[in-house]
C-alpha cells in the first residue's frame, strides 16, 4: 500500500476577490445590458470568494499570443512547482524531519494549462538536487481529474516498488489561458470558477526508510483506485486549441452527469469494496463547481460536513483544475483523523472521466 505522507502548495502572488473579477469581465467583454443581466449572475452563484493568479489584473485587459502565454506558463510553472515541492518535503504539519530530494525515486508532473518539451519535471530536476537516475512520468491533458489520476498512478508504481518514494506535482495556471475574445458562455463560466494552483504530494511505500521521517499522526493510505470513462463524451470538457491559445470547453451537462455517470461509478466502486456510504468518514472531492458538489451531495445522501473542505477550497481558491483535490486533501490531513476511518477521494475530468480512490487513515 501507499502512504500519502505530506503535501505542499505554492499560492500565486495576485489575489482577486470575485467582485473584482466580475467588474473586470464587464469591462473586458463587449456585452449589451441584456447579455450582462443574463451572464454575470454566474459569478454570484459560483460560491467563490477569492482566487489567486500568477499575473496581475491588468494582464487580462490586453491581448496575448499563444507564444507569450506559454512562455509565461513555463516560467511560472517552474517557479511555483519548486516552492510547492519545498513546502511538501519540509512540511512540519506532516513531517518530523525533512525528506531529502535524493530520496525521491519518481516524479510525476501533471498539468493541462501549458506545454513544454522537455516537460517541466525535467527543469525541476535542475532546480533541486534530485538524483540523475530519478524516474519521470509527465501527464498532460487530464484536466480536473489529473490530481486524482496522478495519485492513482503513483500508487500503482509505489505498490510495485514498496521500498521507494514518489513525488506528485500538479501545476495549473488557468489564468494564462483566459481568452479576451471568447464570448461563449463556457468561457464566462470558466472565468467565474478557475484560479491558479500548484501542489505537491509525497507518496511513500510500505518498506521505505522514509517512513521514519513521519510524525506520530494519522495519514491516508491508498487502498485501491478505479477509473471510469464515458464513451462518446469527448466534447463535454477540455480545450479548443486556437491560434490565440486554449479556449475552454465546459458543458452545462456536467452536474447532470454526476447524477448518472458518476453515480454509477461510485456505487459500483463501493459495492466492489464491500462498503456502504455510512462507512465513509469524508469525501475528498474535487470541487468542479458549486453545482457539481451539490449533485455529489445528492448522490451520496450525505451532509455538507463530509464535503466541507471541498466547499472551503472552492470558496478561497476557486477551481484550480488538477491541483485542487490536493488542496482539499491537505486540509483533511491536518485534522489528524482517527485510525481506521475511510474516505473517498474523487475527481471528474475530460474524457469524460471519473477517478475514485479509497483511502484509509492509519497511524
Amino acid at each position: 500500500m501507499t502512504y500519502i505522507s505530506s503535501t505542499g502548495i505554492s499560492v500565486p502572488n495576485y489575489p482577486l476577490q470575485q467582485e473584482e473579477v466580475k467588474e473586470l469581465v464587464k469591462n473586458v467583454f463587449s456585452y449589451n445590458n441584456r447579455q450582462v443581466e443574463r451572464l454575470l449572475p454566474v459569478f454570484d452563484h459560483a460560491e467563490v470568494s477569492t482566487r489567486q493568479f500568477v499575473v496581475e489584473k491588468s494582464w487580462f485587459e490586453a491581448e496575448h499570443s499563444f507564444q507569450e502565454r506559454n512562455h509565461l506558463y513555463q516560467q511560472f510553472a517552474i517557479q511555483h512547482a519548486v516552492k510547492a515541492i519545498d513546502d511538501c518535503l519540509m512540511n512540519r504539519d506532516f513531517l518530523q524531519t525533512d525528506i531529502p530530494y535524493e530520496a525521491i525515486d519518481l516524479i510525476i508532473y501533471v498539468s493541462s494549462t501549458g506545454i513544454s518539451t522537455p516537460s517541466i519535471d525535467c527543469f525541476l530536476l535542475n532546480e533541486r538536487p534530485f538524483r540523475t537516475d530519478i524516474s519521470r512520468m509527465p501527464l498532460w491533458g487530464l484536466g480536473c481529474a489529473g490530481g486524482a489520476i496522478g495519485l492513482a498512478r503513483a500508487h500503482d508504481w509505489v505498490t510495485a516498488n514498496p521500498d521507494k518514494n514518489a513525488l506528485l506535482v500538479c501545476c495549473e495556471l488557468c489564468s494564462l489561458t483566459f481568452q479576451k475574445g471568447d464570448v461563449k458562455k463556457s468561457n464566462i463560466v470558466g472565468t467565474a470558477l478557475f484560479g491558479d494552483g500548484i501542489s505537491a504530494s509525497l507518496l511513500i511505500g510500505d518498506d521505505s526508510p522514509m517512513l521514519s521521517h513521519l510524525k506520530d499522526i494519522t495519514y491516508p493510505k491508498i487502498k485501491k483506485s478505479s477509473s471510469y470513462t464515458k464513451r462518446d463524451s469527448t466534447s463535454i470538457m477540455g480545450w479548443d486549441v486556437t491560434n490565440e491559445g486554449l479556449e475552454v470547453v465546459f458543458s452545462k451537462s456536467i452536474p447532470a452527469l454526476v447524477s448518472t455517470f458518476w453515480k454509477e461509478h461510485i456505487n459500483t466502486f463501493l459495492d466492489q469494496s464491500a462498503l456502504i456510504k455510512k462507512d465513509l468518514y469524508s469525501y475528498i472531492a474535487h470541487p468542479g463547481g458549486k453545482k457539481v458538489l451539490e449533485a455529489m451531495e445528492e448522490v451520496l445522501q450525505c451532509s455538507r460536513e463530509k464535503l466541507k473542505h471541498s466547499y472551503n477550497v472552492l470558496k478561497h481558491h476557486g477551481n484550480m483544475s488538477s491541483a485542487t483535490v490536493i488542496y482539499v486533501l491537505r486540509e483533511w490531513m491536518k485534522e489528524n483523523i482517527l485510525p481506521h476511518q475511510k474516505s473517498i477521494l474523487t475527481a471528474l475530468g475530460p474524457g469524460f472521466s471519473s477517478e475514485i480512490l479509497l483511502l484509509e487513515w492509519v497511524a
